[in-house]
């Protein structure tokens, strides 16, 4: 079994996108089986720290990931050191710099420049993306929006993330056409497709070319961590990097 996927997107020149899976790599115990990324789940820290090296071997990566203290906020970290700045999303024009977002069914958002001089990933849970992290990441980019190409990577999928009336309000308040992306289960409860969101916000912004947005964190146990599903759970990483000259 793979460690990860790859981005399914018009890849820009010379940059790379993929998403980890649980399985493939790593010594993380139950429930953190096998192959957790995340610091800050319960798990042993050696054994994440083993796996982390384990990652940046197989994909020879050119420099250790820009791991980030996300916060479920809108704050974006520019050309990010190795210190884990509290930040839900990192910029970089720096060949060789690789970023990387934590989740466990929240939306990871890769964003690049079409002539691939410039990257961005983002942490886009529900609170994330109705602050405006995807809007506060493409102004913070020095590419023009419509010069720009965002892939969506595996989350809490819209056939299975069930959401209560407080977050449908949070986001139908801040936008009408928000309702659209809800679909009403239970009294007081709704299925909400995340990616058509994140489309929604990406598009307000200015980047019409979207793609990705179809894997489920939830519905597919064998593949991904998923905090909904599993209560504790650990974290796969989405990384975006520009590869050195």
């Amino acid at each position: 079994m793979s460690a990860w996927i790859d981005a399914d997107w018009p890849a820009p020149p010379g940059v790379r996108a993929l998403t980890t899976t649980r399985h493939g790599l790593g010594d993380s115990l139950p429930p953190f089986d096998n192959f957790n990324l995340g610091s800050r789940c319960g798990d042993d820290p050696t054994a994440v720290a083993a796996n982390r090296r384990a990652l940046e071997a197989a994909l020879a990566l050119p420099s250790p990931p820009r791991w980030l203290r996300q916060v479920h906020g809108v704050t974006v970290a520019m050309e990010p050191g190795l210190g884990e700045p509290e930040a839900d999303a990192a910029v970089t024009a720096t060949p060789g710099t690789v970023l990387a977002i934590l989740t466990a069914d929240c939306l990871p958002v890769v964003l690049a420049a079409l002539d691939g001089s410039e990257v961005a990933a983002a942490h886009a849970g529900w609170r994330g993306l109705c602050a405006g992290v995807l809007e506060a990441t493409v102004a913070a980019m020095r590419t023009p929006a419509a010069q720009l190409v965002a892939w969506l990577g595996p989350a809490a999928g819209p056939a299975a993330y069930e959401i209560g009336a407080e977050v449908r309000e949070a986001f139908t308040t801040r936008d009408g056409r928000a309702h659209l992306a809800f679909l009403p289960t239970r009294p007081g409860h709704w299925k909400v497709d995340l990616p058509m969101l994140a489309r929604q916000c990406l598009l307000d912004a200015g980047v019409a070319a979207v793609f990705g947005g179809n894997r489920c964190t939830i519905s597919e146990p064998g593949k991904f961590f998923s905090h909904r599903r599993d209560g504790q759970s650990g974290r796969i990483a989405t990384l975006a990097w520009i590869a050195p000259h």
